[in-house]
């Protein structure tokens, strides 16, 4: 099992953070070079529970993303649905006030490969990937 950890803190607050961060249009900032569009609405939100995205990075086939959990401002989950090089893939987002009117977000991301050595090539790739994209966060 491959685990991601990454915590940041950043200067805005937790609803403007979480509300950029469930937009899956805005992710392409986070995990670029990748696009990234929605393909399914979510049952009460557009990018709420049961909606998908659809992902494609460079030359890799796309594959599918749908979140399985919301709590505003407090948490958002998902798993890959369809057409990934991994398995048994969970990723969550937890949101907190730092005190000082601005937020922090706690990232991890689980998956095994498919294929072995799949698994530890991808998780070094989108660690540093998703940190540089927050590194650029910017709202």
């Amino acid at each position: 099992m491959q685990r991601i950890e990454i915590s940041k803190t950043f200067p805005f607050s937790v609803d403007k953070l979480f509300d950029f961060l469930s937009d899956h249009e805005n992710l392409e900032l986070i995990f670029a070079p990748a696009k990234i569009q929605r393909i399914k609405e979510g049952k009460d939100s557009p990018n709420g529970v049961g909606s998908t995205r659809n992902m494609k990075i460079l030359i890799a086939p796309a594959f599918h993303e749908t979140v399985t959990r919301v709590v505003p401002n407090e948490l958002i989950e998902y798993t890959i649905t369809k057409g990934s090089p991994l398995k048994n893939h969970k990723g969550v987002m937890r949101f907190s006030d730092t005190g000082t009117g601005g937020s922090r977000l706690d990232y991890t991301i689980e998956f095994e490969g498919k294929l072995p050595l799949i698994g530890p090539i991808i998780k070094a790739g989108l660690d540093q990937g998703i940190r540089r994209g927050l590194n650029k966060l910017k709202l």
